[in-house]
């Protein structure tokens, strides 16, 4: 794939917040008053294309984050990104900035933002949505992007090669499928905890009638709050239902496997984030612990290395990895390599602001062109945020359909930039 040439003339950055905290959107037992918020980029080229991009946050710290954004300014300014596989590299490697993880925490969502913000611009540049860019290069092409240092031992160049030639044959197909009936969706809006019963119950009965074949509940904070949530899921959902929990941290090893046996009767279909992302044996003995309940985890994973090691471990049976959280799609690229040696479904995690206008691509890529699959996976689902977007996800019958537009779907509106800029803009005023 080759584009005109051209230049990246400027980079701004702005911290846009949205007060979902005063309606309890997004609470759990370790997030009890999040702001969803974005550190957001932009990245403007000589001939008129802009690229956007951002990192997630719940508040607090966005301005931290849109600073390391910030100073990844020198590394994109007068360049072009044609070769993303050499400019990631190049990023995640810079000896100073690395020192600061290494690649984990502010610095390499920084990365993340800026490298899914050129993604966007290229997208844009081919006319394509990034789902489709991605799923159209060559096995070599998409083997370049990636970083296989420290993976070597469970996943190298060749077996990755191996793994998308075999999915080479089906790309046509599985294309025509998605364009045809979506991508499975899961729906987490019933379940936030700082709602009551009625809304619990009013949320669960949409979700079905709007077709979405799973929905999860947040749990941690109180067990026999959970266990009359869970019961009350269970009587609008019946019996068999896939109804998913997730504890977002909130537990040691030995208190996750005690909590999840006293609800082991309302039969979840998987344990999400049950202890720290952190540590990888901890996950190990709480699947063994709660066997045959599934563990799935991975929206705070801080790279590909811990994402390996869950594997390796045989942690989790579900790995649900973030678009804005490793560095960027590259790294996301490795990461669906390594599930899909592994044989792990792939269960993303969304909500938030715009994660789920970026995952949708992943997964879609991952069907097309990496694991060729749709069995066990599904996407998370929030109906949070997404008018402020310009390509927002679209949701039918409990699936979503596939982007057309080109780009990664990362727009955001000016108008609601410009509202939401933190602390100046209109709804943060008078706070």
């Amino acid at each position: 794939m080759t584009a005109a040439p051209y230049r990246i003339v400027e980079m701004e950055t702005h911290d846009i917040r949205f007060p979902t905290s005063r309606e309890l959107d997004g609470s759990d037992a370790m997030n009890p008053d999040p702001d969803y918020s974005a550190a957001y980029v932009v990245i403007k080229t000589d001939d008129g294309f802009e690229g956007h991009g951002f990192a997630f946050t719940i508040g607090r710290g966005n301005d931290v984050q849109t600073a390391a954004i910030g100073a990844l300014k020198p590394y994109v300014i007068g360049r072009d990104a044609e070769d993303l596989g050499a400019l990631y590299k190049e990023l995640v490697n810079d000896s100073q900035l690395r020192w600061l993880g290494p690649e984990k925490g502010v610095m390499h969502m920084a990365i993340s933002a800026v490298v899914n913000a050129l993604w966007d611009l290229k997208a844009k540049r081919y006319g394509k949505p990034l789902w489709r860019l991605l799923s159209e290069m060559s096995p070599e092409e998409i083997v370049d992007l990636v970083d296989f240092r420290y993976l070597s031992d469970a996943l190298t160049p060749d077996e990755a090669l191996q793994i998308l030639k075999k999915a080479e044959p089906t790309r046509s197909a599985h294309v025509a499928k998605l364009r045809a009936d979506g991508y499975p969706a899961y729906t987490t809006s019933p379940g936030w905890l700082g709602y009551d019963d009625e809304k619990l119950r009013r949320l669960c009965k949409e979700a079905l009638d709007q077709g979405f074949k799973q929905i999860k509940l947040k749990v941690g904070a109180d067990l026999e709050d959970d266990i009359r949530r869970f019961r009350t899921a269970r009587e609008v959902c019946g019996p068999d239902f896939p109804i998913a929990i997730d504890a977002n941290q909130r537990w040691d090893v030995d208190s996750a496997i005690a909590w999840v046996s006293a609800l082991r009767e309302f039969t979840p279909h998987w344990v999400e984030e049950p202890t720290s992302p952190d540590d990888v044996l901890g996950h190990a003995a709480i699947a063994r612990g709660i066997s045959p309940i599934p563990v799935a985890t991975g929206e705070h994973v801080q790279n590909r290395i811990v994402f390996k090691q869950l594997l390796q471990a045989g942690a989790i049976s579900y790995l649900q990895l973030d678009s804005a959280r490793v560095g960027g799609v590259n790294e996301n690229i490795a990461i669906l390599l390594l599930a899909a040696k592994f044989g792990v479904p792939v269960c993303p995690h969304a909500g938030g602001v715009g994660l789920c206008e970026l995952v949708q691509h992943l997964a879609m890529f991952d069907y097309v062109a990496v694991s060729g699959s749709l069995e066990g996976r599904v996407i998370e689902y929030v109906d949070h945020l997404h008018e402020h977007f310009a390509d927002p996800v679209v949701i039918e019958n409990g699936n979503y359909v596939a982007p057309s537009m080109p780009g990664f779907s990362a727009e955001m509106h000016p108008e609601s930039i410009a509202a939401h800029v933190y602390p100046g803009g209109e709804v943060w005023r008078d706070q």
